[in-house]
């Protein structure tokens, strides 16, 4: 098939404002396109040579060279086309223009490029593939040279879209819902199979590799596609809603409550000894969790599957959730065995939707979710995400206080019963999301009083790692307890705390000590620490300005971290419950009985 057929439907396509014009003209491209490079058109089409999936290289061509092969194949100087760039806006138009010079000039002969043969989509794809694979040294002349010859075969028209496709700007206006609507129109008999074309693409995010499918196999055999580890399931998606009653009427007034971390999505594939993970966007990321692939391999039996759910930075010693920027942390580190250790992760996981063999996605949630729970081996590492089932709006908003306490972003409400299957791709009121925003940091750091200690694990087994922290209340000449620090102590200060809590530990809790929650060493209200945090928040686990906001709840201080110790101020000179009160009304948007939601998902 010639290249040539492609570029004119691009022009074509360029000029069309109407979606409905821009999905008839492309069936009738793909009509036209041969059965042999119709997954090849359509990744094309998409601007891609392979799906993101896959991990292959991008064509690695920047603004710069791009130039310098369109100087080579057109015969003019760097600086020239710089300046026709500037005026046009567009490397794509200005090399068409290069291009219909060379031709009416009789240039080409001369540069002994005669266009006798013309271009392939075979060859064009093969090229790009060779110039997005070409590594290592040498390899940025080799992609010049390889570029710089496909524009010198390629007629204006071709050489525009080229250069576009390798910008990442083909400007033609076809996202992938066309894409599907003229594959049913053009193969499926029309736009009714669009549902059926749709639902594959859900279960297997391949656009080329669906069209292939539907040529060499007709249309009906989607409909008894079924996930295949490896490929990547297009992901079950939210809505939103800012109250809990009408959240819980949604779903049918009974439903399974998760809570939803504050981490990176993450759907794990694994056939026989490999294991994949895939992004919330489907790219792969399996090289920057090795990690989480050797805790799948020890922890999650079964040779094919695929599942999902979000990993999450985790403090080592006291387990704690860590916020999704100590993810972004590790991302940034050059050697991620080092990344690892500085920053770990802990894999939490929500669904299943494909075991050895058998298609999970329509099944109901609590099907899936008992053969997950099924398959984990007990550890450390890899857990179902913390979740209860609630039938009324008090205990849903319970349960949202408690993750927001616990380090979590909020709560996904998700319906339970048969009708409740696995939406790929799809947003629905099967799973609402209700979740907070909050401040990256608190205005003002507080001063606050140990009043306990919990053991840590790990290298940090047997040694007091975080601290059970309090407000003073002047009224009641008590200690009310706000948060849990684990973060921010230096390995020295660690040391030196052992010995500090032993010199004050006691056997019960202080009389003027109030606190739920019960640490493994209770100590003397001496010391005092200042800690800064991400927000404050309503928790029902501790006491500070228990039933002043809401009832049965106090607040707390999400995220703590140690910043120094203050031996200047004695514990009557801590923080008091009225300022963490004051505090916490002068946030934004913070009536946690309509809490905020998550436009993201």
């Amino acid at each position: 098939m010639q290249f040539k057929v492609i570029a004119e439907y691009f022009d074509k396509l360029e000029k069309i404002s109407s979606r409905l014009q821009l999905t008839a003209l492309l069936a009738d491209l793909l009509n036209k396109t041969d059965r042999s490079v119709i997954d090849k058109v359509v990744y094309l089409i998409q601007g891609k040579l392979w799906p993101d999936f896959l991990g292959y290289p991008e064509l690695g061509i920047g603004e710069k060279f791009l130039i310098k092969a369109i100087s080579i194949a057109t015969a003019t100087d760097e600086n020239s086309i710089e300046n026709l760039y500037k005026t046009v806006g567009d490397l794509g138009e200005v090399t068409r223009r290069l291009k219909s010079k060379q031709q009416n000039s009789g240039i080409l002969g001369f540069l002994g490029t005669t266009n006798t043969e013309s271009l392939t989509v075979e060859e064009v794809y093969s090229i790009l593939s060779k110039i997005a694979l070409t590594t290592g040294e040498g390899s940025r002349d080799l992609k010049i040279r390889l570029l710089a010859g496909l524009l010198k075969r390629a007629d204006p028209l071709e050489a525009k879209f080229l250069v576009r496709f390798v910008e990442g700007r083909l400007r033609v206006g076809i996202g992938d819902a066309t894409v599907l609507d003229a594959l049913a129109i053009a193969f499926g008999g029309g736009q009714s199979a669009s549902e059926i074309i749709e639902r594959a693409y859900n279960l297997r995010a391949d656009l080329g590799n669906i069209a292939k499918a539907i040529v060499e196999h007709g249309i009906e055999a989607l409909k008894s596609l079924k996930p295949e580890a490896g490929i990547p399931i297009r992901p079950m998606l939210a809505e939103r809603l800012a109250d809990p009653e009408e959240i819980l009427k949604k779903v049918g007034g009974i439903a399974l409550v998760d809570y939803k971390y504050d981490g990176e999505r993450a759907q794990i594939h694994k056939k026989n000894d490999k294991i994949l993970i895939f992004s919330r966007r489907l790219e792969n990321i399996t090289s920057q969790y090795p990690d989480i692939v050797e805790y799948v391999s020890k922890y999650v039996n079964g040779n094919e599957f695929i599942i999902e759910g979000e990993i999450v930075a985790v403090d080592p010693e006291s387990g704690e959730m860590k916020p999704f920027q100590e993810l972004m942390h590790r991302k940034r580190k050059s050697d991620i065995y080092e990344a690892i250790k500085e920053y770990p992760v802990n894999l939490f996981l929500f669904d299943i939707m494909l075991y050895n063999n058998e298609d999970y996605t329509t099944k109901p949630l609590e099907v899936r979710r008992q053969l997950l729970e099924s398959i984990i081996s007990p550890n450390d590492y890899v857990k179902v995400a913390h979740h209860i089932q609630v039938n009324n709006v008090e205990d849903l908003k319970s349960f949202f206080y408690q993750a927001i306490s616990d380090g979590a972003e909020g709560v996904m409400v998700k319906a339970i019963g048969k009708d409740a299957i696995y939406q790929a791709g799809a947003r629905g009121w099967l799973w609402i999301k209700l979740k907070r925003d909050y401040q990256s940091e608190m205005a003002d750091t507080v001063d606050l009083v140990v009043i306990g200690g919990f053991y840590g694990k790990g290298k940090r087994g047997g040694k007091i790692s975080s601290l059970l922290m309090a407000a003073y209340n002047p009224k009641t000449d008590t200690f009310e307890s706000v948060c849990k620090v684990a973060s921010g102590f230096s390995d020295e200060q660690l040391d030196e705390l052992q010995k500090k809590l032993m010199e004050i530990k006691r056997e019960i809790k202080h009389p003027r000590v109030n606190s739920k929650m019960e640490p493994d060493i209770w100590v003397e209200p001496v010391y005092v620490a200042e800690i800064v945090g991400a927000e404050i928040t309503i928790s029902p686990l501790h006491t500070c300005c228990q039933n002043l906001v809401v009832k049965d709840a106090g607040l707390s201080i999400r995220f703590p971290r140690f910043i120094r110790w203050r031996e200047d101020k004695s514990p009557e000179d801590a923080t008091t419950t009225d300022e963490i009160l004051e505090m916490y009304n002068k946030q934004p948007k913070k009536k946690l009985e309509s809490p905020t939601v998550d436009e993201s998902v």
